[in-house]
């Protein structure tokens, strides 16, 4: 679900000169930590990088707690269970997805901490659409209608899912994700569902409209790798795709169109595991990563969906315009609906691969 790569190659060359080098913020006092130690699940890639750089490694210099990012599979679910469960953590914390935290706090033991952060003075200010009592927002993911501008050269380009659908009057080889998440939203919206009624979701109206393009979908995919390449290679023309594919072609030298209409998007958050020993360390991370201008500096290495409003001030002008959650981005866009996800997931997932071989 958070499947990202760089998404600005100039922008990452120049933030390799400087990384790390951001104003000092006002002076923070940290609590006593259990350990001097800390292991947090990130997405690995880019993600490991920046926030090495932006996060752990200043955080280390300030308060001599180590942190150590270990790359996992996109929903670790599972493998927190078992952490928490048998009482050994490879991890103190992770950054993991709205319905994760769902999944691991809801209908059984809570596996993860309470972070007990809202009144903190920078955590307070993150908007409560990113917020759980169990998580804090610090990423926004998106997915969008992507195409190749050279595909559209003197005509007019797909602005909305209906276009994608209308084969008709956009003409050109197509590319959606074999996996319902996302997939049924931009089917649901293409049929004319207005996105304040996306959820729940009517699946027979969904599934009518991918019955409806199905004969014209080229290319079902399965990675983000393989829409990047598509991407460059000219294999498809328009995509349904993790809009930080489409960035990184573009950082490589491709002319891919982004419509931020209709984007679909979903949060990822700091938690911490239920039962470490290291939580108070961990959440004096979490507040560290969430001043604004740190925050910020994540658009030298990516466009990072900040969750910080004031983050914005200390982005260029330039690179908040790729961000998730830009002003003119997030309102146009349609938060996935956790809880529909984590009530029906098994099913939906059922019937979508039934569907899939039909």
């Amino acid at each position: 679900m958070t499947e990202i790569t760089t998404s600005r190659r100039t922008a990452l060359k120049a933030a390799v000169a400087g990384a790390g080098l951001i104003a000092a913020p006002a002076v923070l006092r940290y609590a006593r930590a259990t350990s001097k130690r800390i292991v947090v699940r990130d997405d690995g890639g880019i993600y490991t990088k920046a926030y090495g750089a932006v996060y752990y490694k200043p955080f280390t210099q300030k308060t001599g707690i180590e942190v150590v990012g270990v790359q996992a599979t996109a929903e670790p679910v599972a493998q927190i269970r078992s952490m928490v469960e048998t009482k050994n953590y490879t991890w103190d914390m992770a950054k993991i997805s709205q319905p994760a935290i769902l999944l691991l706090t809801e209908g059984g033991k809570v596996l993860l901490e309470k972070h007990g952060l809202e009144n903190d003075p920078f955590v307070k200010t993150i908007p409560a659409q990113y917020m759980s009592p169990y998580g804090v927002g610090t990423n926004v993911y998106s997915t969008v209608l992507a195409y190749r501008e050279e595909a559209f050269k003197g005509r007019a380009a797909p602005k909305s899912w209906a276009d994608f659908w209308n084969v008709k009057d956009f003409p050109g080889r197509r590319g959606i994700r074999k996996h319902p998440f996302d997939t049924l939203e931009q089917a649901a919206m293409a049929s004319g569902v207005p996105a304040a009624q996306l959820y729940p979701l009517d699946l027979d109206r969904a599934f009518k409209a991918l019955d409806a393009i199905k004969p014209k979908v080229d290319v079902w995919w399965n990675s983000g790798a393989q829409v990047e390449q598509m991407l460059k290679s000219g294999e498809v023309d328009m995509i349904a795709t993790w809009v930080s594919r489409p960035q990184s072609a573009n950082a490589d030298g491709a002319k891919i169109g982004i419509v931020w209409n209709q984007n679909i998007w979903g949060v990822d958050s700091w938690s911490i595991l239920a039962g470490t020993p290291n939580a108070d360390a961990c959440r004096e991370f979490i507040k560290f990563a969430s001043e604004p201008q740190r925050m910020g500096s994540l658009s030298q290495y990516f466009a990072a969906g900040v969750t910080q409003p004031e983050a914005f001030k200390y982005i260029k002008p330039e690179l908040a315009k790729d961000s998730p959650t830009y002003p003119d981005n997030i309102k146009n866009g349609v938060q996935i609906d956790a809880k529909y996800w984590v009530a029906n997931q098994a099913a939906v997932i059922e019937k979508f691969n039934g569907w899939v071989l039909k």
